[in-house]
C-alpha cells in the first residue's frame, strides 16, 4: 500500500463548504428581495455584504492554491470551482444593485420565479459540497443532474418572460432594462450549472 511524504491539504474542501454557505446566505436573500419589495434596499446591502465576504474567501482560496505544494485534485480544477462559485455570488449582487440602479418599481412575476430557481440551484450546491471530499461519482450525480434540469427550467422562464417583456411593454426603457436584469438572472443560472459540471468533471478524475 503506498503512502504520501507530504499529504494532501484537506483544508481546501472547509473553504469550498464556507464558500457554498455564503452562496446559500446570498440566494436567500436574493429570493427576500425579489418576494419582498419593501426590503429592497436593506437587502441590497446585506447581498453587498455577503458578495465582500466571498470575495475575500476567494481571494484566500487563491492564495492557498498558489502556496500549497500537494492539493486534494488538480490545480485547475480548483481555480474552475472557485470561479465558478465567485461568479454566482457576484450575478446575484449584480441583480440587486441594477434593481437599485434602475429605479425599479416593481419586481415581474418571473424575475421572482427565476431568482427561486437559482436558490434551488444553490441549495444543491450546498449539499452536494461536503460530499466532494469522497470523491464518489454515484455520491454527487444527483444533485448534479438536478442543478442542471433546474438550469433548463432557468432557460424556460427567461424565453416566457422576454416573450412577455416584448410583447407587452411600452416603454423602450423598460424593456432595455428588464433585458437586462433577466440576463443577470439567468447568468447565475449557467454558472450554477458550470459548478455542478466542474463538480461532476472533478470525481470523474479522481475517483
Amino acid at each position: 500500500m503506498g503512502f504520501r511524504l507530504i499529504p494532501k491539504d484537506e483544508s481546501f474542501f472547509d473553504l469550498f463548504e464556507q464558500q457554498a454557505k455564503i452562496l446559500l446566505d446570498a440566494s436567500g436573500v436574493l429570493v427576500e428581495a425579489t418576494e419582498r419589495f419593501e426590503t429592497l434596499a436593506a437587502n441590497a446591502k446585506r447581498l453587498e455584504r455577503l458578495e465582500h465576504d466571498g470575495d475575500q474567501l476567494t481571494h484566500e482560496l487563491m492564495a492557498k492554491l498558489n502556496r500549497t505544494f500537494i492539493t486534494p485534485f488538480d490545480r485547475e480544477d480548483i481555480h474552475q470551482l472557485v470561479s465558478s462559485l465567485d461568479d454566482v455570488l457576484d450575478l446575484m449582487e449584480a441583480v440587486t444593485e441594477r434593481f437599485i440602479l434602475f429605479k425599479i418599481q416593481q419586481i415581474m412575476p418571473t424575475a421572482k420565479e427565476i431568482a427561486k430557481v437559482i436558490q434551488q440551484q444553490v441549495q444543491e450546491i450546498h449539499r452536494v459540497m461536503p460530499r466532494l471530499r469522497h470523491m464518489k461519482h454515484a455520491d454527487v450525480m444527483p444533485y448534479c443532474i438536478e442543478i442542471n434540469r433546474l438550469e433548463n427550467v432557468g432557460d424556460r422562464l427567461l424565453r416566457d418572460a422576454f416573450a412577455a417583456l416584448f410583447d407587452g411593454s411600452p416603454d423602450p426603457i423598460a424593456v432595455i432594462k428588464w433585458r437586462e436584469l433577466y440576463e443577470l438572472l439567468e447568468m447565475a443560472t449557467d454558472k450554477c450549472e458550470d459548478v455542478a459540471n466542474t463538480i461532476e468533471g472533478i470525481v470523474l478524475k479522481n475517483a
